[in-house]
């Protein structure tokens, strides 16, 4: 098998085990990519990403950059790379950077694509209520995730699992489907099919499209707070202050609860319920504007309220 000259783009904590794969794969992984250390935390403290901290753990050669110019890819032309792969970098590889690899790049992307191309397909999947989710490995071209596939793993959905969750699956199950790509690609076994299907988007969220809408059927409440747990964040107003809700689930079956006109809370047997279009739901744990997480229980006893509505 031919050793590849590789060079890895990501960012996020989910390209790790994608770049811990290559990086133990036996070919040369010469460069990392990764986009410029950003303010976290309160005190907006500037932090290298967590594909940048792995890179210099690793003592691979490191670049940041918050876009793909053409400073970048001249740096990226002179690592003489014989594959690019990328991993949630968060920015679109365009000509003449897509050519520079002997190879091209390839994609590890968390659908079954053509479904969900875009920056969240797994918040989206959810959202949808979808069945079944997994991720596709595919050739980059110019189209937004339009590339031929090599190679696609299914994952069934529990009905359970948030956004967080279910990328932490994904990126350690997709990690080895990568790497067995790479390897295809190294001893000229790889072989890529087009997308067949409608393709759907799944753009980035945002925190408007994290409200939860009262109104609406449980299950759907429940498939956009699991879709955006934790990024964006879940939240709702409750006279007019803004709670992020950050536990919710369906009581079980056969559980005697009262009726709840939507967005109706109220505390029953020690659990604060809160009423949807149908059947109401369990606020488990909120975080009120300028407080800690706590209970949903607590906070509920802690406000004197007998009754609210969200909104």
């Amino acid at each position: 098998m031919q050793k590849l000259r590789i060079v890895f783009a990501g960012t996020p904590a989910v390209a790790l085990p994608s770049l811990e794969r290559l990086a133990a794969s036996g070919h040369d992984l010469v460069g990392v990519v990764t986009r410029q250390p950003a303010p976290l935390g309160r005190r907006r403290v500037l932090t290298p990403s967590p594909v940048a901290q792995a890179a210099s753990r690793l003592g691979v050669p490191l670049i940041e950059a918050n876009r793909l110019d053409a400073d970048t890819t001249a740096q990226i032309a002179a690592l003489a790379p014989d594959l690019g792969v990328i991993v949630a970098y968060g920015g679109l590889v365009r000509e003449p950077l897509l050519s520079t690899p002997v190879h091209g790049w390839i994609n590890l992307h968390f659908s079954l694509l053509p479904a969900w191309r875009g920056a969240a397909p797994v918040q989206h999947s959810l959202i949808a209520g979808d069945s079944v989710t997994g991720a596709s490995v595919f050739q980059l071209v110019p189209e937004l995730d339009a590339g031929e596939v090599f190679a696609e793993l299914r994952h069934p959905l529990q009905g359970e699992e948030t956004a967080g969750e279910l990328l932490g699956e994904l990126a350690d199950s997709g990690a080895g489907l990568l790497g067995d790509v790479v390897d295809a690609i190294a001893d000229g076994t790889a072989r890529a099919v087009p997308q067949h299907g409608e393709p759907s988007l799944a753009p980035k969220l945002s925190i408007d499209d994290a409200r939860l809408d009262w109104t609406r059927p449980a299950d759907e409440v429940r498939a956009r707070f699991r879709g955006v747990t934790p990024e964006p964040g879940a939240w709702t107003t409750i006279d007019e202050q803004r709670v992020k809700v950050l536990d919710l689930v369906a009581p079980a079956a056969g559980d005697d609860v009262p009726a709840l006109s939507p967005g109706e809370l109220v505390l029953a047997a020690r659990r604060v319920l809160i009423g949807t279009a149908t059947t109401p739901l369990e606020l488990r744990r909120v975080q009120p504007a300028g407080k800690p997480a706590m209970d949903a229980g607590d906070w509920w006893r802690g406000s004197g309220r007998t009754t609210a509505v969200a909104r």
